[in-house]
């Protein structure tokens, strides 16, 4: 099984666009479908021909793409079983604890709603990479559209279980202000601290912020921080359950 190759970009005004390549078969995958001529761009640079898309939810700016590179390649579209009537042109719809064998690689699902109630993560096992879509940012989440609290604490919870060493690849370039909001929450986060520093310097350097990986989220998203008791500590709310601490950081979020 050969290494794969992740080429991350940006499309639209804050979207990441990513592929993700097989050397071995020469396979092409894209992460959603933001903006066609981006991965277009990408695709000619790298000589690389798009074989498949792997769609995590229904929302435009994931999916703006797909018609114009349906009409360039031969694709198959892997999404959401409960995108089909959102999303014309679903080949493979899958659901939670389906695993996919994509170019000689596992590819598990999980059902990670919340952000909307189709939304999917794909987890390549074993090469330690996640595709969180809108779900999981690098320190923040997605804003509830469709689910609630309790749903979208669940898919966290489920993400924040994957291996420390797993790299997090996402929807969208939010770090910086969700660094922001994230110093304003933990404070005495020390790791936090260094981070957020970093984060300004990558951003002062127009550089990407992502991946993250799964390990340093847990140590310094105040949102996989719910369950923390120093977090719950310097909230005022040491009494309250991981999901209403969780669910007082996304209306503090959204309100900022």
């Amino acid at each position: 099984m050969s290494e794969l190759i992740i080429e991350q970009f940006m499309c639209r005004s804050d979207n990441f666009g990513v592929l993700v390549h097989d050397p071995e078969t020469g396979l092409t995958a894209s992460i959603d479908a933001p903006e066609a001529e981006p991965i277009l761009e990408v695709l000619e640079r790298r000589n690389w021909t798009l074989s498949h898309v792997f769609l995590t939810h229904h929302h435009a700016d994931h999916t703006e793409g797909l018609a114009l590179l349906g009409d360039r390649f031969n694709l198959k579209l892997i999404g959401p079983k409960k995108s089909m009537d959102k999303v014309g042109g679903i080949m493979l719809p899958v659901a939670e604890g389906n695993v996919i064998e994509w170019s000689g690689h596992d590819v598990k699902v999980l059902e990670t709603p919340g952000h909307t109630l189709d939304h999917v993560s794909y987890w390549f096992s074993d090469d330690a990479l996640v595709f969180a879509g809108d779900t999981l940012f690098a320190l923040g989440c997605g804003r509830i559209f469709e689910g609630d609290a309790a749903m979208m604490w669940e898919s966290l919870e489920k993400l924040s279980a994957l291996p420390d060493a797993t790299q997090l690849y996402c929807g969208h370039e939010y770090t910086l202000s969700n660094a922001r909001f994230a110093i304003s929450m933990d404070p005495e986060n020390a790791e936090l601290k260094v981070r957020a520093e970093e984060v300004a310097r990558l951003r002062r350097d127009n550089l990407p912020t992502l991946p993250s990986s799964i390990g340093v989220e847990r140590r310094t998203n105040p949102f996989l921080r719910a369950a923390s008791p120093e977090l719950k500590n310097t909230l005022g709310m040491s009494d309250a359950s991981d999901e209403a601490v969780f669910a007082h950081l996304r209306q503090a979020k959204d309100n900022a």
